[in-house]
Formats: C-alpha cells, sequence, structure tokens
C-alpha cells in the first residue's frame, strides 16, 4: 500500500468484540442507564443521530473501521475458505449463509465506537487474506472495505453508509449499502446487506441486531431470506439473538432448505426434501477467545491508520483517564475542523486515496476500489 508511513509505534490494538465479552466491564462507566437517558432529553423522536457527539465515556477504545474490519479477519474458524471448499454451487451458498452469520458480533450495552475520521484507513492482514477500510465520506458517514486473498481467489468489496435514528425509547442504526463476496475462480458474486443495530433504553435496555438481510447470488440463481433478531408486541426480548431462515432458487421462492438457531450459539440447518438436519454454524468455533491482532511493522504503519489516529485516545479510555480521554478527543475534533476549513477556503475537494466514492440514482453509494489487489498489512491477525 503506497502511503506515507507513521515512522511510530505508538499504535494500540485492543481485543476484539468477542463472545467471552470485552470492554462491557473494564470500560464502562457506572451508571450509565442514567448517563444515556441525560444525553438524549434535548434530542426529538425521529432525529438523525448522525452529527451528534458522544463524550469518550460512551466509547469503546476502537473506532468503527476497526469493528468493521474485524468481522471479517478476527474469527477463529476460517469460514470465508470453507465458501471456496464447496464442491457445488449448493454447497458454496450454504457455506456463505454461515460467514455471513458470523460477521454478527456482539456489542456492548452503552459503549459504542469512534466515529471513523475523514480518510482514516485500517489495514490488516489474516493469513492470505489481507483487509483495507477507508472512511471515504465523513458527512454522511461511508465506509469502504477491500479485502483480497489471491491465493485462493476471493475478493472482498463492502460499502456501508450508517445512519443512527433517534426514537424516542430507543436508536436504530441503520446500515445501508452492500457487501459483496465474489468467489473469482467460480465466476460467483454473492451479493447480501447488514443488519441494522437496535440499542433498546425502555423498557429493558440492550442492543441487538436486528432485521431482514438478502443473500443472492446471480450466477448460481441461489438466494436466501435471512431474519435476524425478534421482539414482543410488548417490547419485550424473544430470542433477540436469533436467526432464521431459507434457502432457495430464484423465482419461485419455495424453500430447499430452512434454517434456525441463534447467532450467538448455533444455527441448524434442514433439507426440506429429506428431513436431514445438520449444523451450519456454530458460534463458539467461529467467534469464542477471538485473539488481539498485532503490530509486526511499526514503520509501515500509515498515519491515518485508525489504531495509531485514535491511540492516545484508546489508551486514556483503557486507563479510565477520562479528562485525558476528554482532551484526545477534543484534539482530534478540533484538527479536523481545521482541516476542513482550510480546504473550504483553498476550495479543494477531498478525495478518497483507495476508492472511487459514486452516488446512485436512488441517493445510494457505491464504492470501487482503486486497487486490482490488496498488499500485505503491517498489522497481523491470528
Amino acid at each position: 500500500m503506497e502511503d506515507e508511513k507513521s515512522g511510530f509505534a505508538d499504535a494500540v490494538l485492543t481485543p476484539p468484540l468477542s463472545l467471552d465479552g470485552v470492554f462491557g466491564v473494564e470500560c464502562k462507566a457506572p451508571g450509565m442507564l442514567s448517563r444515556i437517558l441525560s444525553l438524549f432529553k434535548t434530542v426529538r423522536p425521529g432525529s438523525d443521530l448522525t452529527r451528534f457527539q458522544l463524550p469518550p465515556l460512551f466509547n469503546m477504545p476502537k473506532s468503527q473501521l476497526q469493528c468493521v474490519g474485524e468481522s471479517v479477519y478476527c474469527i477463529s474458524d476460517d469460514m470465508l475458505r470453507r465458501c471456496v471448499e464447496g464442491n457445488n454451487s449448493m454447497e458454496r451458498f450454504k457455506a456463505v449463509v454461515a460467514w455471513s452469520i458470523s460477521l454478527i458480533r456482539p456489542t456492548p450495552f452503552g459503549l459504542v465506537p469512534f466515529n471513523p475520521i475523514l480518510g482514516e484507513t485500517h489495514h490488516v492482514s489474516k493469513g492470505n487474506l489481507n483487509v483495507l477500510l477507508e472512511q471515504v465520506s465523513h458527512h454522511p458517514p461511508v465506509t469502504a472495505l477491500h479485502a483480497t486473498d489471491v491465493k485462493e481467489s476471493i475478493e472482498l468489496l463492502w460499502c456501508h453508509n450508517t445512519v443512527p435514528k433517534f426514537t424516542g425509547t430507543s436508536v436504530e442504526a441503520f446500515v445501508n449499502g452492500k457487501r459483496h463476496l465474489k468467489l473469482l475462480k467460480f465466476n460467483e458474486n454473492y451479493e447480501m446487506n447488514a443488519p441494522n443495530l437496535l440499542i433498546t433504553l425502555f423498557p429493558l435496555p440492550g442492543v441487538d441486531w436486528v432485521g431482514d438481510v438478502y443473500i443472492h447470488c446471480k450466477e448460481s440463481g441461489l438466494a436466501a431470506s435471512v431474519s435476524v433478531g425478534g421482539w414482543s408486541v410488548f417490547g419485550f426480548k424473544r430470542n433477540s439473538r436469533g436467526v432464521r431462515g431459507k434457502i432457495y432458487y430464484e423465482p419461485g421462492g419455495q424453500p430447499i432448505y430452512e434454517f434456525e438457531g441463534r447467532w450467538d450459539k448455533a444455527v441448524t440447518i434442514k433439507e426440506i426434501g429429506t428431513g436431514k438436519m445438520t449444523t451450519l454454524y456454530n458460534a463458539k468455533e467461529a467467534i469464542f477467545k477471538l485473539k488481539t491482532p498485532a503490530l509486526q511493522d511499526p514503520k509501515g504503519v500509515a498515519k491515518t491508520e485508525s489504531a495509531l489516529v485514535w491511540s492516545h485516545l484508546m489508551k486514556a479510555i483503557t486507563n479510565k483517564e477520562w479528562d485525558n480521554a476528554r482532551d484526545a478527543k477534543k484534539a482530534i475534533e478540533e484538527k479536523e475542523r481545521s482541516i476542513r476549513r482550510e480546504r473550504m477556503k483553498k476550495g479543494t475537494v477531498w478525495v478518497p486515496k483507495y476508492f472511487h466514492l459514486v452516488k446512485t440514482e436512488d441517493n445510494a453509494f457505491e464504492v470501487l476500489p482503486r486497487q486490482s489487489q490488496v498488499p500485505p498489512a503491517p498489522i497481523i491477525a491470528s
């Protein structure tokens, strides 16, 4: 990756979000619910919270770019490789559905990652898979991800535009955009969307992934409808980490397989014709006891790397040094405002370094990578 390097070993890497839990106790301040409610006293229901600024007391020590990237490179079981090991299109499609479930990770109530600054990047390698993310727009916030595995002929291309809205009793972050998984040796492109993140304040505080995910492969004609989460009519949680869905051929939609379970435990799949049931996904094999990525090449870290941009703030939050955390966050925000003012003064337009950002006719966003392959990274995930 051709970029100006930092030359410093100050990058901070924190444990990934995992089933065994991180940050839920370590970084949470006392009286979190009352503190959260006080933030929304002046916010009207229906408000877009994209520009809403949170004090560091409510931040986990990592950027949103890192959270998105971790869902791809922090995994115990190499489920992505399984997608190319299927003997036929149906076996590969089932593996893709299982992999898509593995992308759902626990999120602690009351803590959110940092909003990435414009041009921020995150570059990590896991084995032969090289992953690169860039914040390609700040207002509105758009995150791009490109990952390649040359050995397995795998390519990932994601575009996320997250829009959080306050409803009065909850905050729902709508994750707009598409995810593409390309199995190049089979000429198969799997397109899918992402579930939304729901932070409920009343009647029971909690955070869950909810919504309908649609996965389809035009080349094979296969598709899957996946329902994530669920709520009762009285607002109380009922199998909020549940997953259920079906796999079918388009058009028609007659299910060939049905699956059901929990994304934090296990999901079983049943073949409709025979009634045979097997395990589609096991969370404890995939996202349990994940390891923190390691900095292998400090001099190769870009100045825009998330682990470096937010390093002082990460250290302060981890150590619960809230005064230092406020100062560190304020310094980053003021620097970004200064850069924005200077850009406006000169009349220059910022352009992403690693992606082309395109706005579609329906006001959605798409990204195209400037590089055909992502190079190895200075940060390594094991």
